[in-house]
């Protein structure tokens, strides 16, 4: 049986991977730190997504997710469409710093979703698929690891 041991594990496992110190390195609101937004909207290729476009995406599935966990209806996202957003061609410093703010907000979010989650729904399959909550959860986790060395790179790339 699921107990609020799980629901703090949760809680503590995405908050490393977003914004609370962790063995692994850098976490997702650190790989973002003193990027500006010229750095953000920088592309390593063509066609490839940018910081700025992976910190969009990494609030997007902080809201899935959260919706996933509350019942949420589909479709409330700030902004319009899904998964992948294009931002701004010519990038203004406040437009990031308001898509910086819509992360934090996603975050805080999803750990309120959390939070408020019975411990004994973890377990059980989530609807429409043959995973549960926990393990939906902690992907979303991970899915923030991966885009924090993500974003390191293409600042590495992107030079000093």
């Amino acid at each position: 049986m699921a107990g609020s041991r799980d629901i703090e594990m949760l809680l503590a496992i995405v908050d490393q991977a977003y914004g609370r110190r962790s063995w692994h390195g850098t976490n997702l609101r650190g790989s973002v730190r003193g990027v500006a937004s010229e750095l953000a909207s920088w592309r390593p290729g063509p066609g490839r997504h940018n910081i700025w476009e992976i910190v969009v995406h990494a609030a997007y599935w902080k809201y899935a997710v959260a919706r996933r966990l509350t019942g949420g209806r589909r479709g409330s996202f700030p902004l319009t469409g899904s998964n992948w957003f294009r931002r701004p061609d010519q990038p203004t410093a406040a437009a990031w710093r308001a898509d910086l703010a819509l992360l934090g907000r996603m975050h805080t979010d999803l750990r309120a979703a959390i939070a408020a989650t019975p411990a004994s729904a973890l377990h059980r399959r989530a609807t429409r698929d043959a995973q549960t909550l926990f393990w939906v959860v902690s992907g979303a986790a991970a899915h923030d690891v991966y885009h924090a060395g993500q974003i390191q790179l293409i600042r590495k790339l992107a030079g000093p």
